[in-house]
Order: structure tokens, then C-alpha cells, then sequence
């Protein structure tokens, strides 16, 4: 780590640069087919990217609080305590802004709780103890494997990944 940087800068540039990836893969897919789903049984691209960003909402909202509990409320109450800007945002425009809005509010909330915050222990949903910094890195992880099913989406679309034509060079 360069000096003068923090491992919550480290960490919070690791989510953005997931974030930013993750933007150039949802702007690649039409608005057209925001509702396509590989199968019945899957999210369909508009309820994949407000998955990404109900749990995003939630981890910002619980991990910057001094009473940290995942286990508040049922998974579904608990993500719906923290997601109505993302059930609202039903459009590819409002959910691109919201992915870019919601990715800089988090960065002043957790800046605000501070570094040290984050190496408080919490309970995780099963029951496991984690700091809350693991917890965060769960969820960019968690972003980062949504972003890879976005990436198949294109690819049933037949549409190229961004990420792929970034490497080209286009």
C-alpha cells in the first residue's frame, strides 16, 4: 500500500473501480432488453441490477452503523429497509445514475464512520463473526460475481462484453 493511503481508500477504490466496470457492462446492454432473462427462473437484467444495488444499500446502511445486525429483520425486510431508490428506478437510465449515485454516497458514509469502524467485529447473517471490513468486501465481491452474469447476459444477446472490447482498445 503506497504511503498515505489508508486501507479504507484501498478498499473503497476497489469497490469504485467494480462499480465503474460493472456501469460499462449494464450501459452495453439496450434498454430494449432490460427485461430479457436467460430462463424463467432467473433475474432478468433490470432485477439483476437492482439486486446489486438493494444489497449495496443495505451493506452501506448496516456496516456504517454503530449497531451493525444482519440479522434485524429477514433478508427481504432487511434489503427493503435500505432499497426503495432501487425498486424505484426501473429504467436503464435512472438505474445507471443510481449505480453512480449510490457508489458515491456510500463512499462519504463509510469515510464519515471511518476506518476504524470498520474493524469492528459483527455477527454475520449465519451466525459467523466478521469484521465489518470482510463484510464489505463480501459485497464488492458479491458485485463483481453480478457483473460476470451481466457479462453472459451480453453474450446470450449477442453482444460483446464491455470489458472485452476495453481490452482491445475500443
Amino acid at each position: 500500500m503506497a504511503a498515505g493511503v489508508s486501507y479504507l481508500d484501498e478498499t473503497l477504490g476497489a469497490w469504485r473501480d467494480v462499480r465503474e466496470g460493472l456501469i460499462e457492462e449494464v450501459k452495453n446492454i439496450p434498454a430494449g432488453d432490460f427485461e430479457f432473462r436467460p430462463t424463467p427462473e432467473v433475474r432478468s437484467v433490470r432485477e439483476l441490477v437492482q439486486h446489486i444495488l438493494e444489497v449495496a444499500m443495505m451493506m452501506t446502511g448496516e456496516l456504517s452503523r454503530v449497531d451493525t445486525d444482519l440479522k434485524r429483520a429477514p433478508w427481504p425486510d432487511l434489503l427493503a429497509m435500505y432499497a426503495s431508490a432501487a425498486y424505484d428506478a426501473t429504467t436503464k437510465t435512472d438505474l445507471v445514475r443510481l449505480l453512480e449515485t449510490q457508489m458515491d454516497q456510500a463512499e462519504r458514509q463509510f469515510r464519515k464512520s471511518g476506518e476504524r469502524a470498520l474493524f469492528q467485529q459483527m455477527e454475520n447473517f449465519d451466525g459467523s463473526m466478521w469484521t465489518k471490513f470482510q463484510w464489505l468486501h463480501h459485497g464488492i465481491a458479491q458485485e463483481m460475481y453480478h457483473r460476470g452474469q451481466l457479462t453472459l447476459y451480453a453474450r446470450l444477446l449477442g453482444r460483446e462484453p464491455a470489458l472485452t472490447r476495453r481490452i482491445r482498445g475500443e
